[in-house]
């Protein structure tokens, strides 16, 4: 075994963790998930006044 079989097996290990990534990502049951962790910032209230500082003009 030499260098160049140690660089072919971390290109192959690389790229099946990808694909597993990117399965994931993409899969039916993450849906759900993600549109959640989406609207997070817009569920909470913002009670120290931010709304009312960004209104003014530049």
């Amino acid at each position: 075994m030499d260098i160049n079989d140690l660089r072919s097996i971390v290109t192959v290990a690389g790229l099946l963790c990808f694909l597993a990534i990117v399965g994931w990502a993409y899969g039916k049951g993450s849906k759900k998930g993600f549109e959640e962790a989406a609207n997070l910032p817009f569920a909470e209230r913002d009670d120290d006044g931010a709304a009312s500082r960004t209104s003014h003009p530049r």
